[in-house]
């Protein structure tokens, strides 16, 4: 301590401050530091939640002791990441988040006063939020909001209410609805509510468009739009039968269609019953017989016939009538048909197909002359009945096929052909780049031409030049050995002529020797018109100023002979 003292006494004011403030700035940095780390462990624990079910989450935090963070407008809770499975358990034990309006958990608790009407609201609130539920199912949906209206009953016809409902869906971001989701909702809906008919449902999304048409309470201007969008997808459909058979025949740009289709909107149900004459059936037979008579007393009359043991009994005489008679009904054959007419039958359809003319030109140039040709009845016969089977044209309804032929504008415009070019040249193994470059730079093209040949030529020198320097020195190396010899010897011929016939023999052997070179390094004959025309050009170029190309050659020379 003793030390930090002195050491403290020691410094003076300013170093004191600028402690001070380093320290501070120390100690700053690390409850920043420690504030950024504690943040940053705040986990995510739901998002997207409904005001009411944020209400409820932060509540049941904040009864717990947890410590919470609110994002995105209070939709999004936030929660220390050590804890985030543990609380997400909890809440679903406690029935959080209710996704929006309560369901028919509304009912867990029983309420004794309530009146009839309380219940009749709090069943439809908890109708409408489970059917939210059921619609938030889908992928495509974000929240959704229910609404159902009862059927009112009454014993008066005119007094009776429909059931309806609406439902409005948020969709998510780039969600769409398929016509199918929609009429799933539609069925959805309706068969979760007593009475509710799919077609009293409308559903609509949060920009306000109509998602589906409701057929009950469909008006007259609704029932135009449905005939034009019902007359449009057939034209459609049909035009793209036409363009799927003639594209492949005549290409796209050389005919055109259109298509026109009358449709019949109205709907009902005929009742049909025939009767054939000519066969009829028997449908009841009857049979009766009826026998009637009377019994008239017979005997000995007197006191004689009515004692216990009579001598004679009397007799019974019997008169009767029998009467039979037979009923038996027939009835013609009887056919009963019920036929229910769909709506938007076909009533007629008229096609009309337009076919370009080929163009055909007599003459070159300016004076070339265009001579348009319509295609053949052959054609023109194949084309129509390739569309009327493709499209399924019946005649006895009243469609028919107009197929003409008239040149279109391209047609008309299209510009007379050039004369013919000469026969291209053989394909070049060089870069198109370089014979432009060659063209356009004369000088450039003589010095390319003639870099070979001077090559060739300063080869050529090199090696006289070698031969004679080596027989040179073969001469010299010859001529002490030799002196000896002759002298021993009978003298034959002067040194003189010695020499001269030495130098003669090599003379000839190095020509031999540049003659083999020449034909080792003799290169191929090259018959190309390029370069006939480079080899002319660079004969003429040294002609013109031979100085200058002499000049080129001792300056290769000199530095070959370095």
């Amino acid at each position: 301590m003793n030390q930090i003292r002195k050491l403290l006494a020691s410094l003076s004011v300013r170093q004191k401050v600028s402690l001070l403030a380093v320290a501070a700035l120390v100690a700053a940095g690390l409850a920043v530091f420690t504030s950024w780390r504690r943040e940053r462990d705040f986990r995510l624990l739901f998002a997207g939640l409904a005001a009411e079910d944020a209400a409820a989450v932060t509540e049941k935090l904040r009864a717990a002791g947890i410590e919470y963070r609110l994002a995105e407008n209070g939709s999004a809770v936030l929660v220390p990441s050590a804890r985030v499975a543990e609380l997400r358990l909890q809440m679903a034990a406690a029935g959080l988040p209710r996704s929006g309006r309560i369901g028919f958990e509304l009912f867990d608790r029983s309420n004794f006063g309530a009146s009839d009407f309380t219940e009749q609201v709090n069943y439809r609130r908890a109708l409408e939020g489970e059917l939210e539920r059921s619609v938030m199912a889908l992928a495509e949906v974000e929240q959704a909001r229910v609404h159902v209206t009862f059927p009112k009953d009454s014993v008066f016809l005119e007094s009776r209410q429909p059931a309806k409902a609406s439902v409005l869906v948020k969709l998510k971001p780039g969600g769409r609805l398929a016509p199918s989701s929609v009429q799933a909702i539609c069925y959805l809906v309706a068969s979760a509510v007593e009475g509710l008919t799919p077609e009293a449902v409308a559903v609509l999304d949060m920009r306000g468009n109509l998602l589906n048409r409701a057929r009950s309470s469909a008006t007259a201007e609704d029932s135009s739009e449905v005939a034009l969008e019902l007359r449009q997808r057939l034209e459609r459909d049909l035009l793209a039968k036409i363009h799927a058979t003639l594209e492949p025949l005549l290409g796209v740009e050389h005919f055109r269609a259109g298509v026109s289709v009358e449709c019949d909107l109205t709907s009902g149900e005929q009742s049909e019953e025939i009767f054939d004459p000519s066969r009829s059936v028997m449908v009841t037979s009857q049979k009766t017989e009826d026998i009637s008579g009377t019994q008239l007393a017979s005997g000995v009359p007197g006191t004689a016939s009515n004692l216990p043991r009579p001598t004679s009994r009397p007799g019974q005489t019997g008169v009767g009538m029998t009467r039979r008679s037979e009923s038996i009904a027939y009835q013609a054959t009887r056919t009963v048909r019920r036929t229910k007419m769909p709506q938007g039958a076909v009533k007629r359809i008229s096609i009309a197909v337009l076919l370009d003319q080929s163009v055909r030109w007599e003459g070159v140039g300016p004076q070339a002359k265009r001579i348009l040709e319509p295609p053949p009845p052959e054609r023109v016969k194949a084309i129509r009945d390739l569309v009327a089977a493709a499209t399924g044209l019946v005649p006895e309804r009243g469609d028919q096929l107009i197929v003409e032929s008239l040149p279109f504008e391209t047609t008309l415009n299209m510009p007379p052909p050039e004369p013919s070019a000469p026969p291209a040249a053989a394909p070049s193994r060089w870069p198109p780049w370089i014979p432009k470059f060659l063209t356009d730079n004369p000088a450039v093209l003589a010095g390319a031409t003639a870099v070979p040949i001077l090559l060739l030529a300063a080869l050529m020198f090199l090696l006289r030049r070698k031969g004679r320097r080596r027989a040179t020195v073969e001469i010299q190396a010859s001529l002490p050995a030799a002196a000896p010899q002759g002298a021993l010897e009978a003298p034959q011929a002067s040194p003189a002529e010695d020499l001269e016939s030495r130098l003669a023999e090599q003379a000839a052997r190095q020509q031999q020797l540049e003659a083999e070179a020449l034909s080792a390094l003799k290169l191929p004959p090259v018959t190309t018109k390029k370069t006939e025309v480079l080899t002319k050009h660079l004969s003429e170029t040294v002609k013109k100023n031979p100085a200058s190309a002499a000049q080129i050659l001792r300056s290769w020379l000199y530095e070959t002979e370095k």
